[in-house]
């Protein structure tokens, strides 16, 4: 089998070759499952960090790190900042970003591009949300902690990623995509939420200023306008107006995501025919290579290019810095029995255990049921209780939101406690349940599930040419 223009990173193998299945989909699945998994172990270690310092003898010097003023002056501009808000204003827009940028690679050539293949992990994500916010809404009705009922909704990818990708061959392969493609829909939920719900104080000069400029993105970008400091700096200027509107800043990283083209350029074109008309060529010249390097360069979208160059960063260092800065809880012995029993506390731990598992699990049933959509390829009820779980660990998001709805620290670090709980509690229940589920897997059924992958894998899909 040919392995032309395949990723030099993967083996002579099928998910090295030039298929649109291994080009398009497993080859940036599977690389995601490793950043993602590593991450997750990451992220857990930094926010045991931040728990054990703000905790420790030291605990004062972990709050006024995060107080440390930031201030940026150019001209008679100003900007200023708290190292905690630089870090959930800006580089989580950053973040958010990525995650626009993976969405709609997701909406337009991924899983969410077949209606049919896409309804049954975004209706579960539905019940997902939906589900966790009625519970905790309950629990806290006519309470101070209600306006976090959009806390228990979001699930965390790398965590959940990483239980799941530490299971191996035990969980079915079309499950594990599930799982990602919920996870997608779940951040495109929360997204909305964020926007919606958790802005406040709209000021329409700087919204209006903010909507010019992401219409000037879309306008350069239909103009085939590539300058790169172009875009850089509208997306700054973006991220500011956003920022002074009072919707959350991270929504303009989200928008520029969405407004960055997932088609190539120049689609048409293949590596081999410009390295022929490199080699024609009498006299190579500076400008013959620029123009080659531009022509291979723009048949990758921008896009992939981008999730390439940042998810690394993301993942790795903005995410963990996110971790360091808002999980530390300071705990101690006289507020933490008020603390495990509040109302904010148990609405979060229920609605993420209980409520991911009975929304995702039930509205996939649901869904089956009606025949709107097939359930993952492999997986047994006892599967898809345990998928629905691991969809419970939600932290990064979680504590994001939790930020944005309390302005009160006693009800984020309730809110926190209960996603620090939840999160393990799901995590180990996930990984019991979907080891249980493998058990009952018999050996004779789990070759005829590799061999239908494999024959799955195989094929070209017409879409393809």
């Amino acid at each position: 089998m040919s392995n032309t223009g395949a990723d030099h990173h993967w083996p002579l193998t099928w998910i090295g070759s030039d298929r649109f299945l291994a080009r398009g989909v497993v080859r940036p699945v599977a690389r995601f499952l490793r950043i993602e998994a590593a991450s997750g172990l990451l992220l857990l270690a930094t926010s045991l960090i931040a728990i054990v310092w703000a905790n420790s003898p030291a605990f004062e010097s972990y709050f006024h790190l995060w107080e440390t003023t930031i201030d940026v002056k150019v001209g008679g501009f100003q900007l200023e900042l708290t190292l905690h808000e630089f870090v959930n204003d800006a580089l989580m827009a950053l973040f958010f970003f990525v995650a626009g940028l993976e969405i709609k690679r997701e909406m337009v050539v991924g899983e969410l591009r077949d209606r049919r293949a896409a309804a049954m992990p975004v209706l579960a994500a539905l019940g997902g949300m939906v589900v966790p916010a009625l519970i905790f809404a309950a629990v806290n009705v006519g309470g101070e902690g209600f306006r976090g009922w959009g806390i228990p909704m979001a699930t965390d990818i790398a965590f959940a990623v990483g239980i799941v990708s530490l299971l191996g061959p035990r969980v079915p392969a079309q499950l594990k995509l599930f799982l990602l493609t919920l996870a997608v829909a779940d951040d495109l939920g929360a997204i909305a939420v964020i926007a919606t719900v958790y802005s406040s104080g709209l000021l329409v000069p700087w919204l209006a200023l903010a909507a010019g400029t992401l219409v000037a993105v879309y306008l350069f970008r239909r103009s085939h306008v590539w300058y790169k400091p172009v875009y850089v700096v509208l997306g700054v200027i973006a991220w500011y107006a956003m920022f002074r509107s009072g919707v959350h800043a991270t929504v303009a990283g989200v928008s520029l995501g969405f407004l960055t083209p997932v088609a190539p350029l120049k689609p048409e074109l293949k590596p081999e025919e410009i390295a022929d008309q490199l080699e024609v060529l009498d006299d190579i010249t500076a400008a013959d290579v620029r123009a080659a390097a531009f022509h291979l360069r723009e048949t990758v979208p921008v896009a992939d290019r981008l999730i390439d160059v940042l998810l690394p960063w993301t993942s790795f260092l903005i995410i963990p810095i996110f971790a360091l800065a808002n999980a530390g809880v300071r705990i101690d012995g006289g507020s933490l029995g008020a603390t495990l029993t509040s109302r904010v506390t148990v609405g979060v731990v229920l609605g993420l255990v209980v409520g991911k598992t009975i929304g995702v699990c039930g509205m996939a049933y649901l869904a089956a049921k009606l025949g709107i959509g097939k359930l993952p390829r492999g997986a047994t009820f006892l599967h898809m209780v345990g998928i629905s779980m691991a969809a419970g660990i939600g932290f990064t998001v979680a504590l994001f939101v939790a930020g944005l709805a309390f302005t009160s620290a006693a009800l984020q670090d309730q809110a926190k406690v209960g996603i620090f709980i939840a999160s393990f509690v799901a995590a180990v229940l996930s990984a019991i349940v979907l080891s249980a589920a493998a058990k009952r897997v018999s050996p004779e059924e789990r070759a005829l599930e590799e061999e239908e992958d494999a024959e799955f894998f195989a094929e070209e899909p017409v879409a393809a040419h």
